[in-house]
């Protein structure tokens, strides 16, 4: 029971193409925003472990995590669309696929607070990463509306095969943890 509710999301997984470059998504609409945090295994791989990580902690990290994230998305995403420059955006985004993989793997606890500042530190990047592929010729809006729709939901899907799993076996979390972290490895290296 436990494999057939995890193929779907793993099916998602594989479908989603990396997300190296950020290019050629002509982002004019919800939809177009809320196509792009899909459309790159490095960030459904990092929101998803968001969501794991979150309910991993439990208590109020259940939704103080996800929505440091989002917040802090929400700040890089109009320092993307401002024009604000950000060192080493993949890389940063590549890291936070690793750190979160880690985190899960060795079911690393640390304070909500702890993990809110690092959650929305990677978040920035995220958001920037978003925000400087929404055209200046839009307002922007509906294209952030969508980006952070969709990261809600695969916090959530990350929140849901964590309940689902944790019921069996933390253990499938803690594999998931270390495949994400030699995934954010694997998109490390070829940032480059």
């Amino acid at each position: 029971m436990i494999t057939r509710r995890l193929v779907a999301p793993l099916v998602l997984l594989a479908s989603v193409s990396p997300a190296f470059a950020h290019t050629g998504h002509d982002a004019s609409s919800f939809v177009h925003g809320f196509a792009h945090p899909l459309g790159g295994l490095d960030h459904v791989l990092a929101m998803v472990a968001v969501g794991l990580y979150a309910t991993m902690l439990g208590g109020r990290a259940l939704w103080f995590v996800p929505g440091a994230f989002l917040g802090a998305m929400a700040i890089g995403g109009a320092m993307g669309l401002a024009g604000y420059a950000l060192p080493y955006t993949e890389v940063g985004i590549a890291v936070s696929v690793i750190v979160l993989g880690i985190a899960l793997a060795f079911r690393i606890n640390v304070p909500s607070l702890a993990a809110m500042a690092l959650a929305g530190l990677f978040a920035i990047f995220h958001g920037h990463a978003h925000g400087t592929e929404m055209p200046q010729t839009i307002s922007g809006i509906e294209y952030a509306a969508g980006f952070l729709v969709a990261t809600a939901l695969l916090h959530a899907l990350g929140m849901t095969l964590s309940i689902i799993t944790a019921r069996s076996r933390w253990r499938l979390v803690q594999a998931s943890g270390a495949a994400i972290a030699v995934a954010g490895i694997a998109l490390l290296v070829f940032a480059n």
